[in-house]
């Protein structure tokens, strides 16, 4: 396990069976080749890892007793028990209901028909897979952030940008002073303006993108709030985050590239962000939203004597 890794231990509330496969494909990349074979194991076949006993489990991934163990702690479990039970609670979830009818793998060859349901399901699927793992406490703490922010400065690359710009515009639209970046030199020269009352938001699936976490990590330097957007909860993006936000991916494939499973997952956490915030500054933000509409309304209106 790497250093940066994060353990939950006794006195936190374990995920819900639900989430065990979510957390199972987040954190993933950050283990250890051992502990991924036993994080692969309880998410492929919960109803069989949930009659074995810790000796059987680490027969069954040629790992350790120990191995075992730290991945359920690393998983959100006090222990292994805690990690049966949540298995044998997944099992029966599953066998309760029926198995899907696709999966996410698009063949070349397939019909168009075929690659709507397929995409269909896997965009539900990290959707709910994101919903199930977002710290709604962290969520809290972000929304109450951005709610009294003075200035908002949002970083992305690539897919990540264009999140970025959509949740500018939607700040804006109620009030807020958002800016989205995409130029990295841009970026920079703006992070160095912000103070105690600003925000910086980053957004990297990585967590690792180079363009991104720079201006957050000038930013944070210059006494920001940081909040950190991504897929990579022990990514390097994180250490100069006051609040993470983990998103969670759809399995990358060669028609499928990483980009369009963490855009769909991003653009949750940030309609999420953008709910919260006009939730809390609802008294300026239901005007201004208002007066947004009304000022647009006529670009929606055919003017006499127009063709559509």
């Amino acid at each position: 396990m790497t250093n940066n890794v994060k353990e939950i231990f006794l006195g936190e509330t374990p995920p819900a069976p639900a989430a065990l496969a979510a957390k199972v494909r987040t954190l993933a990349p950050s283990m250890t080749r051992s502990m991924q074979r036993v994080a692969e194991a309880v998410a492929g076949d919960p109803a069989g890892c949930a009659a074995l006993t810790v000796t059987g489990l680490a027969e069954l991934t040629g790992t350790s007793e120990a191995t075992v163990v730290r991945t359920a702690r690393l998983l959100g479990y006090p222990g292994y028990r805690d990690l049966r039970l949540a298995l044998a609670g997944l099992a029966a979830q599953q066998q309760s209901g029926r198995a899907p009818a696709v999966t996410a793998d698009i063949a070349v060859d397939d019909p168009i028909a075929d690659v709507v349901a397929k995409l269909a399901y896997d965009e539900q699927q990290t959707l709910a897979d994101t919903a199930a793992a977002l710290d709604t406490v962290q969520l809290g703490a972000a929304v109450g952030s951005l709610a009294t922010a003075r200035r908002i400065d949002i970083y992305g690359h690539g897919a990540s940008s264009l999140v970025g710009q959509d949740l500018a515009q939607k700040l804006l639209r109620i009030g807020l002073i958002a800016h989205a970046h995409g130029d990295p030199h841009l970026a920079i020269t703006n992070a160095v303006q912000l103070r105690a009352k600003d925000v910086a938001i980053a957004i990297t699936h990585s967590g690792s993108t180079g363009d991104v976490i720079e201006p957050l990590r000038v930013a944070f330097e210059h006494g920001a709030t940081t909040i950190a957007i991504t897929g990579r909860p022990d990514g390097p993006v994180t250490q100069y985050a006051d609040h993470v936000l983990t998103t969670s991916t759809a399995r990358e494939s060669e028609l499928r590239p990483a980009a369009m499973s963490s855009r769909t997952s991003q653009l949750l956490v940030v309609d999420c962000l953008f709910i919260g915030v006009a939730q809390r500054t609802y008294e300026t933000a239901a005007p201004a939203l208002s007066a947004s509409y009304e000022a647009l309304a006529h670009r929606h209106t055919p003017r006499p004597g127009s063709q559509r």
